[in-house]
């Protein structure tokens, strides 16, 4: 796993997870905020954000039944059934809830579900955890319909050459036989995706090489499963492109991007970046993540949340290799490695910081990247997906900070009880 990029709080204890089930199940708050008893719920005047290309409705109307998206449009355009609830969103704006394609979700199943719900909170929807999923609740979960949680997928266990001192859950493969006889594995556990690790980190560890990682990805693709890879070197992006990667979980950051990686990517134009930007090295206001963090934890983190020069070359490298990657045209995914569940909300802020428009970004943490991991019943809004959306309280589109300015989550149609989740929270 890469070194934590932000501050993170000391770990949340597990004694918690009683009063967060009791929220979260009907015997706390009602979960369900709106309390209507019709089948049909018509959200109507707030700006709609589709999650695509299309441009934004500032005057939209969102159907919602059984836990689907029916018809979303502007006001007049949109058939609205007769005997619907209809709740005034005027001033609003509604996206998509965030599909963040690259995390590490606890393998334990408590501390999983946990997690799940944290990140709901912050609108997540979909969670993709890379690598670190040992045993079965991880695959287990994935099927589940968990109250108030993000729903989330697994690569299982991901792929490396031997990295003694690190982690010892993924493979640990030095032959082309036992880096096919992972896929393998994987592949008949279900896996969502194969993660590789691409990196000697700092010249620890021998470096998984296009001798091992040719295999995995020639495997992979035998059986149906997609890879991709957590690099940090330009020359080893060149080489995954040739070898048939599908993305990239992290940005090329050792050096700026050349015109042959340029040419080798535009001839596999449906490779994947996650870009998983490094902090960009200033100071930033953390007050916001006193909804969920007690005080003292808020604190300690602000106190760490300067400016740090010796961050920013790092952070440039990466924007600019972001930057030129998206004006070639080429698919921008998103993901935030590590765990916390607010740094969604960092990250989408810090590609905006690297020169991308807003709604690039929100079409990256939305559409793309459940287009990215083939789901196609979440990341935008549209007829037959599911009803997964946010209601913000400002516009992202004018300032990509108002993603964190939460009116409501609504995750399958039911909106989720934020205020009973933030005390749950802050009581840990």
């Amino acid at each position: 796993m890469a070194t934590t990029l932000r501050p993170t709080p000391p770990s949340t204890p597990p004694a918690w997870a009683l009063a967060l089930l009791l929220v979260l199940s009907g015997c706390g708050p009602a979960a369900d905020q709106a309390g209507s008893t019709s089948p049909v719920r018509i959200y109507q005047g707030a700006t709609l954000i589709f999650g695509d290309s299309r441009e934004a409705v500032d005057e939209g109307v969102l159907v919602v039944s059984e836990g689907q998206i029916i018809a979303a449009g502007p006001v007049g355009e949109v058939e609205v059934p007769s005997g619907a609830e209809t709740i005034d969103v005027s001033g609003k704006t509604i996206m998509p809830a965030i599909v963040n394609a690259h995390v590490h979700l606890p393998p334990e199943r408590e501390a999983r579900i946990e997690s799940l719900r944290h990140m709901a909170y912050w609108g997540t929807g979909l969670a993709v955890s890379l690598g670190h999923d040992e045993g079965a609740a991880a695959f287990d979960i994935r099927h589940e319909t968990i109250p108030g949680a993000s729903r989330s997928m697994t690569a299982g266990r991901g792929i490396t050459t031997p990295e003694p001192g690190r982690s010892d859950v993924p493979y640990w493969v030095t032959t082309p036989e036992e880096a096919e006889a992972a896929v393998q594995e994987l592949a008949t556990r279900s896996a969502d995706i194969v993660k590789i690790w691409v990196d000697d980190r700092g010249g620890q560890y021998e470096k998984l090489g296009p001798e091992l990682y040719g295999p995995v990805i020639e495997t992979a693709h035998a059986n149906g499963l997609e890879v991709t890879a957590h690099i940090f070197a330009l020359e080893d992006a060149k080489g995954l492109l040739r070898a048939g990667v599908d993305a990239f979980a992290h940005g090329i950051r050792d050096q700026d991007v050349d015109d042959e990686l340029m040419e080798l990517w535009r001839e596999r134009p449906h490779v994947v970046l996650v870009p998983n930007l490094p902090g960009p090295g200033v100071s930033e206001d953390l007050s916001w993540l006193s909804e969920t963090l007690p005080e003292e934890t808020v604190a300690e983190m602000q106190a760490q949340a300067v400016d740090r020069p010796e961050a920013r070359e790092a952070f440039g490298i990466q924007a600019r290799n972001l930057v030129r990657i998206s004006e070639a045209g080429l698919p921008i995914a998103f993901g935030t490695d590590g765990s916390a569940p607010w740094a969604v909300h960092q990250e989408m802020a810090d590609m905006v910081r690297s020169g991308l428009a807003p709604a690039q970004v929100v079409r990256a943490a939305t559409g793309t990247s459940a287009d990215f991991m083939g789901v196609d019943d979440a990341g935008t809004l549209d007829p037959g997906k599911r009803a997964d959306f946010l209601i913000l309280n400002a516009n992202p589109l004018n300032d990509i900070a108002n993603t964190r300015r939460i009116d409501s989550v609504v995750l399958g149609g039911q909106v989720l009880d934020r205020a009973g989740l933030a005390a749950a929270l802050k009581g840990a």
